[in-house]
């Protein structure tokens, strides 16, 4: 008895090509011979023709409808999102100036007060005495 290992093997590759190109050719070998073997007469295979060519084409605008509806609802979604980062954006820059302002006010008030602190100390000194030398800051 041959062990498994030992048995031959054949290995098949198939392309994965074809695709619509495929099933176009397909459609019109089906289509050319169904006109070939129809029991219909020339004028109502070309009516029948006709007919579903409108009906395809019917299909076709309503699809390219749809995908134009839903191409509007994404880009008014874009929009929106887009809107609100915008919105968070200035939103931002504006509390940033705001405390910016506020740092400012409260800077000015800190020296207001330091002035305010060197000027009472100069005006309790007793004369001849540097208060920039005693409390150690020069204005």
């Amino acid at each position: 008895m041959r062990d498994q290992k030992e048995l031959p093997y054949i290995v098949i590759e198939r392309e994965s090509g074809g695709g619509l190109g495929a099933f176009v050719l397909g459609a019109l070998v089906g289509a050319g011979l169904g006109l070939l073997f129809a029991p219909k007469s020339g004028a109502e295979t070309q009516e029948d023709l006709k007919e579903h060519a409108r009906r395809l084409r019917e299909a076709a605008e309503d699809r390219m409808r749809e995908v134009e509806d839903r191409l509007g609802v994404a880009r008014d979604g874009a929009k929106d999102h887009i809107e609100s980062v915008k919105n968070a954006v200035d939103a931002g820059v504006q509390a940033a100036r705001e405390a910016r302002d506020e740092l400012e006010t409260k800077l000015e008030a800190t020296k207001a007060a330091y002035r305010a602190g060197v000027d009472a100390a100069r005006q309790g000194a007793p004369s001849g005495t540097d208060v920039e030398d005693v409390i150690g800051v020069a204005d």
